[in-house]
């Protein structure tokens, strides 16, 4: 049947290019009002106190009670059981999450820009002058998002690039007696080594999940191609 090979070769392109892609911002995003609003830093009385994670006692300190709303550019899940946290001891932190807001999620060259997470960073790259232009870099964070809650945990699971999301907690500090020690910064305006929150998440939601063309196009490539495949191999077999 040539139009079932049709079939299995166009929804595989069509996967392969869907899947590369499934990760770029959306072009047209309805924001909540809240993103328009910087992020909330007060003082607290909130006492240092201890979170067990994995069998580990960490001392977390609260410098002040933060609360965030904004747009998920890049994240990066962390697993305590390899690389630097696990020499780090480090199992408390859950995820990193780089996100904007304000003026950066009205600009119509946000979708230029390439945002990505190595280990502890957010990095951004664009070709486009206009787009870096647009860009205020003070108005993007990396949060290290970190918990000793198994239900604030499985929820950070479901995050996807687009997603708005509203953070409660504290700027805090932690250590661990066999680890390192890790600060946060507590101003949006600085930059490099130290520059990133450290959060202690009281709260998480996604507020507005992304809706990406992209991914719901993989799914129906996907769809197809396995489809195309069942039709292929439920063919009587015709020696030549």
């Amino acid at each position: 049947m040539r139009a079932n090979n049709i079939l299995v070769a166009s929804s595989f392109i069509w996967l392969l290019v869907s899947f590369w892609n499934r990760n770029d911002l959306p072009r047209d995003i309805e924001y909540v009002a809240e993103i328009s609003e910087e992020p909330r830093q007060t003082a607290t009385s909130q006492q240092a106190f201890t979170a067990t994670y994995n069998d580990v006692e960490y001392l977390v300190e609260p410098e002040y009670e933060y609360e965030l709303t904004g747009m998920i550019v890049s994240f990066r899940h962390h697993e305590g059981n390899s690389r630097m946290h696990l020499q780090a001891n480090d199992h408390l932190n859950m995820l990193d999450v780089c996100v904007v807001w304000g003026q950066n999620t009205a600009s119509a060259q946000l979708h230029k820009i390439n945002f990505w997470n190595g280990i502890f960073t957010c990095n951004v790259r664009t070709r486009d002058q206009a787009a870096w232009d647009s860009f205020d870099m003070n108005q993007l964070s990396n949060n290290h998002l970190i918990s000793d809650d198994d239900y604030i945990r499985d929820r950070v699971r479901d995050i996807r690039i687009g997603d708005q999301i509203h953070v409660r907690g504290y700027l805090a500090s932690y250590s661990s007696a066999n680890g390192g020690r890790r600060g946060t910064s507590t101003t949006r305006t600085d930059s490099g080594d130290g520059a990133c929150e450290t959060v202690y998440v009281e709260d998480f939601r996604i507020v507005r999940p992304a809706t990406s063309y992209w991914r719901i196009s993989m799914y129906a490539s996907l769809a197809f191609f396995l489809l195309g495949l069942f039709i292929h191999f439920r063919r009587p077999y015709r020696p030549y």
